[in-house]
Parts: C-alpha cells; structure tokens; sequence
C-alpha cells in the first residue's frame, strides 16, 4: 500500500519511524480523517483548518503550509486512487533525543507526516435502522478541543460501552452529556435540536460545521447548550455526526428507547441534506475540471 511520508509517497513497507519519536513514546501529535466522495474532499479546507488549530494548542510549528499539504495529500490520492475513501493523516512532534517530557526547541526537531487512503463507504444500513449506545463517565482530559493522537480515553469509553453490549458510547461529564466516543451528539426535543457548545470538553466537529449550515437552511432551530442524561433520554430523537459516520441515528440509550425508537423526522431531514450537499460539492468539483 502506498502511503504519504513527509514529503514522499513510498510503500508502507519503506515507512521508518524512530523509537523515540513523540508520537510513538508519548502521543504527541495531531490528525485528521478527511472523507473522499467520487474522488472529491469533502471539506477539505475546515480539515486543514482544525489541524492548523490544534498545532497551535500544543505549540507545534508545522513544517509545510495549508497549499503544500494539500497537494501532498492529492498526490496521494491519485496515486492510491480509490474513488470512495478516507484519507487519515497525522503530524507527530518528531523525534527529540534523549528522552524528556519537555517540549523539545522546534528549531532542533522535524516534524513527521504520515498520511494513507483506505475505501469507505456511507454507512446506510445502519443509518436507515439506527444505533444503541449506552452512557458512560466522561473521564477523558479537559483539552478534548485538540484533535490528539492520544485517544486511548476515547477507546476506553466505546469499549466500555460495546462490553455491555452497545454499539457507541454516549459520554457524561458531571451529568452533563457531552459527546459520544469520537462523534459530536445531538438530541431534538419539540423539533428543536441541541448539540453541547464547544469549548474544552467537545471536539469541533467538521460535521457540526455543515449541520448548522444545514440547520439555517431547512428552518430548524438550534441551540447550542448543554442538557443532561434525563432530558436526552426525554429526548425524540438523538443522532451523532463525524465525516465517515455523517449523520448516525442513535434510536436506544442504556436500553431506553428515545421518542418511538425509529430514526426521527428532523433525523432524517438532516441526512437527506447532507447528503445532497455531499452531492452538490462533487457536482460542483467534477465542473470545475
């Protein structure tokens, strides 16, 4: 498989990391899943954005612009060429030697980029029926704004949840939700739809961007404020969002239905709309040619 390393596109084969780059010894780094739609994508720029973004939280100088990762990631693309992927792609700190918890002078220490394309598809079997999902302590750290490769409290919540069965987890912090185990979660209530607002304890999701286009455009009201397990489980409909699982309708939580246990009308409104915009976005990119 080839994959994007630094600058070069080699097989994954020929990849060397050191021992002591950060990223291995201490997750010190940042990433970013882009979606490929008809060899389009999407969104690319609110992906570069929030990878710029989270760079500047951890204070790490990122040894490319926005314009030569960009072509470097398409380069890629070309070279793998599937049509209906995800590209992952992720910055480490470096390697600094010896050993220490410092951050190392980024004038002494490069930066390593690694990027590769695997196939991905809409996940519509799950999104026409629903998922179940449980609650689970939000025992993550509080810098959950920082897309980190140090996801470890992340898996810890999903497993947590599929170890008793459920599909996601549904994370609570002081009985307040804040997001399931990599997805941003949203609830509607009397065909309002809320969504915690971001800040340390949520990603940015790329998705939430376009829901809140989205939103303005079919005439949904929205507030962004935070609510907690007994009004989501009050709540009539439920549904996360990332750019592989787009809009994910989350129909069970700790066994408990929400509203009648099927994918909700404003659910289903939203996905309808996103996926038109997808649609549009690859229209629009193929008249570009």
């Amino acid at each position: 498989m080839k994959v994007l390393w630094n600058e070069e596109i080699v097989d994954e084969s020929e990849v060397k990391i050191d021992i002591e780059d950060r990223g291995y010894q201490f997750g010190d780094g940042i990433y970013e899943v882009i979606r490929i739609y008809d060899g389009y994508m999407y969104m690319e720029k609110e992906h570069l954005d929030r990878l710029w973004v989270s760079a500047e939280k951890i204070r790490m100088t990122l040894p490319f612009t926005r314009e030569e990762l960009s072509q470097r990631l398409h380069r890629l693309a070309q070279e793998v060429g599937l049509e209906n992927a995800r590209v992952y792609f992720q910055v480490t700190r470096g390697t600094a030697k010896p050993r220490l918890h410092d951050f190392p002078n980024p004038k002494e220490v490069q930066p390593v980029l690694m990027a590769d394309i695997q196939p991905a598809s809409r996940p519509s079997a799950k999104q026409n029926i629903g998922i179940r999902a449980g609650f689970v302590e939000d025992k993550r750290w509080l810098h959950c704004d920082i897309k980190s490769i140090s996801l470890l409290g992340n898996i810890m919540a999903l497993d947590e949840a599929q170890q008793k069965g459920y599909d996601e987890a549904v994370l609570v912090r002081d009985g307040i939700v804040t997001e399931a185990s990599a997805s941003n979660l949203w609830m509607v209530k009397d065909e309002v739809l809320y969504t915690h607002p971001d800040g340390n304890l949520v990603l940015p999701g790329i998705a939430k961007i376009k829901i809140r286009e989205l939103v303005k455009a079919l005439g949904i009201e929205l507030k962004e404020e935070t609510f907690t397990e007994k009004e989501l489980l009050a709540a009539d409909e439920c549904f996360k969002t990332s750019s592989v699982a787009e809009i994910m309708p989350i129909i069970e939580i700790n066994d408990q239905r929400i509203g009648d246990g099927m994918p909700g009308k404003v659910t289903k409104k939203l996905l309808n709309a996103y996926i038109e915009s997808v649609n549009l976005a690859v229209q629009a990119h193929r008249d570009e040619k």
